[in-house]
């Protein structure tokens, strides 16, 4: 067992990243202002290539209508994978839930205007042609180059979309989500030959097609770089492995992996990385997992709560299996402090992440309270790690609102509790309803909410 003073094994000492200035980082209205940019540039590029008879009918205003919509999803498509392609720039100026919630906007756009592009076409050209929209279906269908595996990539897109509502992701798991997500590569290439070979803006235009050419395979090659190559590299150079997995609490383990010189990943309390354990079962998705301390010289740790099939299975990984880390992301960290003094509240698996943060903010000097929710004693995961240190409180609150007959979070016993909360910066992690409710109530006992720091951890 270590405390969160020693927060490390004895045989390497934790080296904490220096801070980062606040605001040192560009906002997220620079990449808004990006997304918009670029749409405007494509409406230009549309409108400067439809000829102005095209709107005398309304076959041809649904058709041109309908080419911009299939110009504008081609476009998001591209901005929506740069989003989360783990680009460090994109990460440090907006946050990596941001970016996940973005993505997700994007999607959702992106189905619509392809669907939108679809019926119009469909329709205009059943008015210019003066034939049914059945008709005009099958004809495009049959005679437009590219078109049968453009029917297929639009497919997909709307299986992709489908399974990522918020409906389907309760039912389906992260594993089953990831692989069908995959396949939208897969739509993205078969879509790709369509607009190039059929598009009314390209046919004729080289110039246009080698600048939509080369805005595909930049993305590619940002993809290739974030996502691939720099994990390998990574990799290669920290060789981490499986050390030991240490039981935490019933269903909550800590993983530790041990490598080469993996404080040069300068990774924050409060962040998380992504793992590929490198064994079957677990080679074909990497999951977001938390840092529960600030990584030392050779080592790291994540405190895994059996939530699916692939947490679960991580109790069962065997010494020495290797992995890949990606990361790490996240802002959820000390930087966001405003002042000096700290509330950290945790629930469930968010008990990692809030360790890890508390051992920086201690270290820097801070006065930290840390609230720790569980079920029942026996899941105070980590909490041995909390007590007994100099300029830290720590309040268990085990037991389940039935059995207590009250709310250990609510307004009134949490000012109990903390009764200075309104000049803390307040850290909540956890289950989604805990922390809304913990927001809500910070909030209501006078704390602003610029001095309020969460962060949802998920890539569906």
């Amino acid at each position: 067992m270590s405390t969160i003073l020693e927060g490390r094994p004895r045989t390497a000492s934790a080296r904490l990243p220096r801070p980062v200035p606040r605001g040192a980082a560009p906002g997220g209205a620079v990449v808004r202002g990006a997304l918009v940019v670029g749409c405007l540039l494509v409406v230009a590029f549309w409108w400067s290539g439809t000829p102005a008879a095209a709107g005398a009918t309304p076959g041809g205003a649904a058709t041109g209508a309908g080419e911009l919509a299939g110009l504008l999803a081609a476009f998001l498509v591209c901005a929506q994978l740069l989003l989360i392609g783990r680009v460090p720039w994109f990460e440090r100026a907006v946050g990596f839930d941001r970016l996940v919630a973005w993505h997700r906007s994007l999607g959702t756009s992106v189905v619509l205007l392809v669907l939108t592009h679809v019926a119009l076409m469909v329709v205009g050209g059943a008015l210019l042609d003066r034939q049914t929209p059945w008709g005009e279906a099958v004809s495009i269908l049959t005679t437009q180059p590219e078109m049968v595996s453009a029917f297929v990539g639009t497919g997909l897109f709307v299986l992709v979309g489908a399974t990522s509502a918020r409906l389907a992701r309760r039912v389906l798991s992260y594993e089953a989500w990831f692989v069908v997500h995959l396949s939208v590569y897969v739509g993205i290439y078969l879509t790709f030959g369509h607009q190039i070979a059929a598009g009314a803006h390209f046919v004729a235009d080289p110039v246009a097609r080698a600048v939509w050419t080369a805005l595909y395979l930049a993305t590619a090659a940002a993809l290739l770089t974030w996502r691939v190559l720099v994990p390998l590299l990574a990799h290669r150079r920290m060789l981490l492995r499986v050390e030991h997995v240490v039981p935490e609490a019933p269903g909550v383990v800590s993983v530790w992996l041990q490598g080469r010189a993996v404080d040069e990943l300068e990774a924050r309390g409060g962040q998380f990385v992504l793992l590929r354990f490198l064994v079957r079962g677990h080679l074909t998705t990497a999951h977001p997992y938390s840092l529960s301390m600030v990584p030392t010289a050779h080592r790291l740790r994540v405190t895994v709560a059996a939530l699916g099939d692939h947490s679960a299975d991580v109790a069962r990984l065997r010494t020495g299996t290797r992995v890949l880390v990606e990361g790490p992301f996240g802002r959820f960290t000390a930087d966001a402090a405003r002042g000096h003094r700290s509330l950290l509240v945790a629930g469930g698996a968010g008990i990692g992440p809030i360790r890890a943060l508390a051992q920086e903010l201690v270290a820097r000097g801070h006065d930290v309270v840390v609230v720790h929710r569980a079920h029942d004693v026996a899941g105070l995961a980590l909490g041995r790690e909390l007590t007994g240190v100099p300029g830290l409180r720590y309040l268990a609150l085990p037991g389940r609102r039935a059995q207590l007959g009250y709310d250990p979070l609510d307004r009134e016993h949490l000012a109990a509790a903390v009764p200075d909360i309104a000049g803390r910066d307040v850290f909540v992690c956890g289950p989604e309803s805990m922390t809304a409710a913990v927001v809500d109530v910070a909030r209501a006992l006078g704390v602003p909410r610029r001095a309020i720091h969460h962060e949802e951890l998920s890539l569906a």
